[in-house]
């Protein structure tokens, strides 16, 4: 096999997948970790809370061993790829010869900045603006590898700077790597990450809360899974918008990578993705529910959790509807059409973007109910003192109504056919409804209203981007196919807008409202299996996205540029994705529970240090 070698027989291709999704796994909790350990220090600094500064620091001793596993791992892949796949690392090379060079430095100073970051904070517990510094320049360098390591594997789906002709590269290194899906490719990962690191997170608070021995340990742990979850939550959430935009971008780079991904050999896999994300999303609205048992009072907000989980229940199910039914001949005759009379209109991506955007806002609600469950007898919001509410309230009003009367504004002012163009006017009418909504509600919380304002708001993202855009995305679809473009995006400028304001008026509105203790430590250790459960579907949808992502280019190397010629340059079934996924999540397991033991190790020095110089008796914080 000319340009090819294996390792003692084996499956090269199985391989480099194996061992790239490790390292990717890896490198995305190193990414995440940081940048809300950062955040939560920064929380301490500044309102003085100590157990905001622990945080952080036990977030930090997360990744003294990950990195380390991190660095091994994609040694380790750097060694496979060079070794198995000579000729193709030689092309890249020559594309990107200074960037590997750029990567290997910022790899550097991630390891210095992660080491001072974790080595130096107690000695700069006088000095939190250095400290904090150091943190920000650590997440820096982090986003700026996962950067250049995203241009590697969007230019093998978007080359750029290519002689198509020869199949040279005659470009920049620029070019190549600013290629047409560079961007939706890191601010998707970017997201995804975040998320892993969260869920990671909060699994490793779940598993030492189910061990602890103390009601200190048992409150500190779900206290921490609690944040973790957050943390997961809130980026799960504009998680699906970005994977939508990737999507899109890709059908537009190429209709043939398009049609393949939606309507050809990969579009079973986005039933088995959407299976697992509403997995999580019940998952995530569990834990949130389980909460509520550490709450006194929360037992006024339980009865919407039955409604509230039909409506997950339902856009599960109606997410998970594929357009085509793997009928036989026999029973295609039996419905006398080629599509099921009522399962064809949840098939389609009108329908499922209407049940994605209801999911994501009945998981909002529920977490405002959690929210809520601990406070009582608010303050009417004209009678709060301080000039922090109303420039809350105001910018995030700005922030609202320029994302939807702007594009609302984008939207009249398409160049578009005329008869296409009429399809399109209710879509940016939607969007000048919803920022009339957005301002009513303002109002309303001026007027001490604050709770009807949100409803005004939830009612109006439901009804237009959840009820008539499913409606007029059908009539699109048969009409005005272009439209549809537009549609989509003016749902997540809705539900975001939605979302934004609500959560402002929800965090001025109960600010100054009385509130009982929450009692962490008090959860079932059922509640922590959900927390496990969230950490291994979004590693195994994260494994099922990079098989789609990867298998996109068929057997090219470098799309329609380098052909991959060896004997396993097929794309892989969905059989062998779902073993070669299964053991990826196993071996990640199995060597992350080694990083958080050996991390362990250091806890418990410390704590034999700490017992040494008091006595023989070990100190509870």
């Amino acid at each position: 096999m000319e340009g090819y070698n294996t390792f003692f027989g084996a499956d090269s291709r199985i391989l480099v997948w194996i061992i790239a999704q490790i390292h990717l796994l890896f490198a995305a909790f190193v990414l995440a970790v940081p940048v809300f350990a950062v955040g939560v220090e920064v929380i301490g600094a500044k309102t003085g809370e100590k157990r905001m500064d622990d945080l952080a620091h036990e977030f930090t001793k997360l990744l003294s061993s990950a990195f380390s596993m991190t660095a091994a791992t994609g040694g380790i892949l750097g060694f496979a790829l060079f070794c198995l796949y000579p000729e193709f690392m030689n092309y890249m090379t020559n594309v990107f010869n200074s960037a590997m060079f750029i990567y290997s430095l910022c790899f550097i100073g991630e390891a210095f900045c992660l080491y001072f970051y974790y080595y130096s904070w107690d000695r700069t517990q006088n000095n939190k603006a250095l400290h904090i510094g150091v943190g920000c320049l650590l997440n820096l360098f982090g986003i700026s590898l996962m950067m250049i390591g995203n241009s590697w594997a969007s230019f093998m789906m978007s080359p750029a700077g290519i002689d198509h002709e020869t199949g040279q590269f005659v470009g920049t290194v620029w070019q190549a790597t600013h290629n047409f899906l560079w961007n939706p490719l890191n601010i998707h990962r970017f997201i995804a990450n975040i998320v892993l690191g969260g869920f990671i997170v909060g699994a490793y608070a779940a598993v030492k809360f189910m061990g602890c021995k103390t009601d200190e340990e048992r409150a500190h742990y779900d206290w921490m899974g609690y944040i973790g979850n957050f943390v997961g939550i809130g980026a799960m959430i504009p998680l699906p918008f970005a994977g939508y935009f990737l999507g899109r971008e890709v059908y537009s780079n190429s209709a043939v990578m398009g049609n393949i991904m939606m309507g050809g050999r990969f579009s079973w896999t986005f039933i088995v993705q959407a299976i697992l994300i509403g997995i999580m999303f019940l998952g995530a609205n569990y834990y949130l529910w389980a909460g509520m048992e550490r709450i006194k009072g929360s037992d006024r907000y339980t009865g919407y959790i039955k409604y509230l989980n039909g409506i997950i229940v339902f856009c599960f199910a109606v997410w998970l509807t594929p357009h085509n039914l793997p009928l036989t001949g026999e029973e295609r005759s039996l419905i006398g059409e080629q599509y099921h009379i009522i399962s064809k209109y949840f098939g389609v991506m009108a329908a499922k973007n209407a049940v994605v955007n209801l999911m994501i806002v009945t998981t909002f609600f529920s977490f405002l109910l959690y929210r809520r469950s601990n406070k009582f007898k608010t303050v009417p919001f004209t009678q709060q003192a301080g000039s922090g509410k109303h420039i809350a309230m105001f910018v995030g009003m700005a922030i609202t109504l320029f994302m939807t009367i702007g594009y609302g504004f984008s939207v009249m002012g398409a160049d578009l056919d005329p008869e296409v163009k009429q399809y399109v006017s209710p879509i940016y009418i939607c969007l000048f409804i919803q920022a009339v909504c957005i301002v009513a509600a303002v109002a309303l919380t001026y007027a001490n209203k604050g709770l009807i304002g949100q409803w005004v708001l939830f009612g109006s993202t439901i009804i237009m981007v959840a009820m008539f855009m499913w409606y007029w995305g059908f009539v699109l679809m048969k009409n005005a196919n272009l439209g549809l473009r537009y549609l989509s995006v003016s749902q997540v400028c809705m539900l975001i807008t939605c979302l934004i304001m609500n959560a402002v008026i929800d965090t001025v509105y109960f600010s100054k409202a009385e509130t009982s203790e929450i009692q962490w430590g008090k959860m079932h250790k059922r509640s922590q299996f959900a927390l496990i459960l969230l950490c291994v579907i979004m590693i195994m949808t994260m494994g099922l996205m990079g098989y789609v992502r990867s298998g996109l280019r068929e057997d090219w190397h470098i799309y329609a540029v380098l052909r991959d010629t060896s004997p396993w340059g097929f794309t892989p079934t969905l059989f062998n994705m779902t073993w070669v996924v299964g053991l990826i999540m196993i071996i990640f397991f199995a060597l992350t529970s080694m990083v958080f033991w050996l991390s362990s190790l250091q806890g418990h020095k410390e704590d034999d240090t700490a017992a040494s110089h008091n006595g023989g008796k070990k100190i509870k914080n």
